[in-house]
């Protein structure tokens, strides 16, 4: 089969390798459509490297359908609709026992300890599927909308994290795709107005279409004078940090109420650190978490809203390409021309 296999950083090839088989309790899927995510441009320039292995097929964020059914398996069948929550955790560890299987001592995921899905097609092995990590798609869900239920999925849990209330002010710092779903989680969950601060005039033009109520160009305008004057000098209730960028940081904190909350939503690369005005978080009693991951709740929770169009992620997709494009697909979605890139196969 055609696969987009990372060779090393900065080396990613377009090549055949062997068509996986379902072995005892394992699907294999046709993959429909895979999306490109930040955190994959990350992978592959070498900042991000934890569970990554040279060489395998990178890729989490996807949709396809059964070609092939492992022994033992009932519950599905060869021709199913599927989407797949990729991080797999072994729900006996202490963090699993406390609900926080999103920080698994022992997880594993597809696109990193597992081959995923940049590729005609992926297998999904034995222990996603006994871990409930195996989706049907609503009936008249289409594959593009479900490739984005897992990083919608990432979004929720984040914004459990930040305790979003209604009638908040949320600021959301990047307007990537994952900054774009914030926001619109945001407007579901009630906020009283959305900020969305964004150097990219492509972006900030998505988010006013989708109905962000103030956008804010960072290399033009004061931020923080921008969030003064929309809250009457108090500030946001709630930050998100939806852009890997650690000297952002004391722009968010500076940017909430007192008491406020800040949610350092992206990853960072490898080693990145930030200078932290500590005075903020101490004498404006910031409430400071992070986001790792997502819950196979979350996940569900995001299947829900895209299929019953509550959420119209899939309206992200700006770029399409075939799997043999795949390498070109991975030069548009770092151009920051587009906002989602998918491969998608037809």
């Amino acid at each position: 089969m055609k696969a987009a296999v990372l060779q090393a950083p900065n080396q990613l090839a377009l090549t055949q390798i062997a068509t996986p088989a379902a072995g005892p309790g394992e699907l294999v899927l046709r993959v429909r459509v895979a999306t490109v995510c930040g955190t994959d441009l990350r992978i592959l320039t070498g900042r991000k490297t934890k569970g990554v292995r040279f060489p395998s097929v990178i890729g989490h964020e996807f949709a396809g359908e059964v070609v092939d059914v492992g022994q033992g398996v009932t519950e599905y069948h060869l021709g199913d609709r599927l989407c797949v929550d990729p991080v797999v955790p072994c729900r006996a560890c202490a963090y699993c026992q406390r609900g926080l299987e999103n920080v698994c001592q022992h997880r594993q995921a597809i696109g990193y300890e597992f081959d995923g899905a940049f590729a005609e097609y992926v297998r999904i092995p034995a222990i996603a599927l006994a871990a409930g990590n195996v989706f049907r798609l609503p009936h008249d869900m289409g594959f593009e909308a479900a490739a984005l239920a897992e990083p919608l999925a990432c979004c929720i849990n984040g914004q459990a994290n930040a305790g979003i209330e209604l009638g908040d002010t949320v600021l959301i710092l990047g307007a990537g795709p994952i900054g774009l779903m914030h926001a619109a989680l945001a407007q579901r969950a009630g906020a009283r107005q959305v900020i969305v601060s964004e150097p990219n005039a492509l972006r900030r033009e998505a988010a006013l279409a989708r109905g962000v109520e103030l956008v804010c160009d960072p290399s033009q305008q004061s931020l923080a004078e921008v969030v003064s004057r929309a809250t009457d000098g108090l500030g946001a209730d709630v930050a998100l940090l939806a852009i890997g960028v650690p000297a952002l940081t004391n722009e968010a904190l500076g940017a909430v109420r007192k008491g406020g909350r800040v949610n350092l939503f992206a990853g960072y690369s490898a080693g990145a650190m930030a200078e932290v005005d500590v005075n903020l978080i101490h004498y404006n009693e910031l409430i400071v978490t992070g986001a790792s991951a997502l819950k196979r709740r979350d996940y569900q929770v995001a299947l829900h809203l895209l299929g019953s169009g509550q959420i119209d992620a899939g309206a992200l997709i700006t770029h399409r390409f075939a799997v043999d494009e795949a390498l070109a697909a991975f030069e548009e979605a770092g151009s920051g021309r587009a906002l989602k890139v998918a491969l998608c196969n037809d």
